[in-house]
């Protein structure tokens, strides 16, 4: 089945009409139109009115279904300007896993959401072989560079208006992604979003939280509901400073945030502050989770602090401290398929 892709952008076009930011101003007017998908010569997505005979269309919280005569169906996931046609009941969250299998192609509005996309993989609706197409992009991405970039990330299409599909053949294969990353950068960089932006679309993914609870400080405790709320829900997360044990045991991507609060753990686990024994102890610990880096089969992307940017420590802790994590931002940056630094929320690659 052929599917005309006539517009991509959302319902004021990319860029929009009369808008000053620079994202729009970076691109010629009627560079992206607003989106228009066309099945099969037949029915216009997203619909304006019923559908011809033959198709079948189910509202849901994932979005709208058509299914063609043919039985293939495409998933919109994205808003609708209007009212959807609604030719049955609503379809219940999750209720086509193991029933009826992926849809044959989904276009999703990513920037919205992109962890909508990583939940329709983990619950089957999204499969190896379903074309997956990104819809209604606009403004809230940067540039036409960082939405390709950031679609790749996610294994989605970013085609140019007026691509036809044809949903006969299998999608192109996905970029292969690097095993091991490490984002650097300093304070409110904006390296833990670039970290969770990375992972967004994947299935399943164990978030490591290894500094404090935050019991007893308010301050903190902000901080971290602000990481949870960014987070998507159906991530699973572990407290904990055992990064070796979780890179040997792992079996879905870990996002691991962040190895300044590690380092920070293990110098008090250790008594590292002030003790020679504790900072003997702290390198074993170090070593351990090189090695453990080194070994690892899952994918991991890892947040660390650059302390090369802040000021020197006035305390003899402190700049131990900094020191220890230094070395290991080294030692990890070296074992690492992909490193990069973040500034003011912009990525710089480091190569190797």
């Amino acid at each position: 089945m052929k599917v005309l892709i006539s517009g991509t952008a959302g319902a004021g076009g990319w860029p929009a009409p009369g808008c000053e930011c620079a994202s729009c101003a970076r691109l010629a007017p009627g560079h992206r139109r607003p989106t228009s998908v066309v099945l099969a010569d037949s029915v216009r997505l997203p619909p304006a009115g019923p559908l011809p005979p033959g198709y079948r269309a189910s509202a849901g919280p994932d979005g709208l279904v058509v299914t063609t005569p043919g039985g293939r169906r495409v998933l919109y996931a994205a808003p609708l300007p209007f009212p959807a046609p609604d030719d049955g009941p609503a379809t219940p969250y999750g209720g086509w896993d193991g029933e009826e299998g992926a849809v044959n192609l989904a276009l999703v509005d990513v920037l919205e959401r992109p962890e909508r996309l990583g939940d329709l993989r983990r619950r089957g609706l999204v499969g190896t072989r379903t074309h997956v197409v990104a819809v209604d992009v606009d403004h809230r991405v940067p540039s036409g560079a960082e939405l390709a970039r950031r679609a790749r990330l996610w294994g989605v299409r970013v085609v140019a208006d007026g691509t036809v599909l044809d949903l006969d053949e299998a999608p192109p294969e996905p970029d292969p992604f690097p095993r091991r990353t490490l984002l650097l950068g300093g304070t409110r960089s904006g390296k833990s979003a670039e970290a969770e932006l990375r992972l967004a679309a994947e299935p399943e993914v164990l978030y490591v939280a290894t500094g404090p609870s935050g019991e007893g400080d308010p301050e903190w405790l902000r901080r971290i509901e602000t990481h949870r709320r960014r987070r998507p829900a159906h991530w699973d997360t572990a407290e904990t400073t055992d990064l070796a044990g979780l890179l040997g045991s792992a079996t879905t991507p870990l996002l691991v945030d962040g190895l300044g609060t590690w380092v920070a753990a293990v110098f008090d686990e250790c008594d590292a502050w002030s003790g020679e024994d504790g900072r003997d102890a702290v390198a074993a610990r170090c070593d351990e989770l090189v090695a453990a880096w080194r070994r690892t089969r899952v994918r991991v992307v890892a947040v660390s602090d650059e302390v090369g940017l802040g000021v020197v420590p006035a305390t003899a802790g402190g700049r131990l401290f900094r020191d220890a994590l230094g070395r290991l931002n080294q030692r990890l940056a070296r074992e690492s398929e992909d490193v990069a630094l973040v500034v003011a929320g912009r990525l710089l690659p480091l190569p190797a």
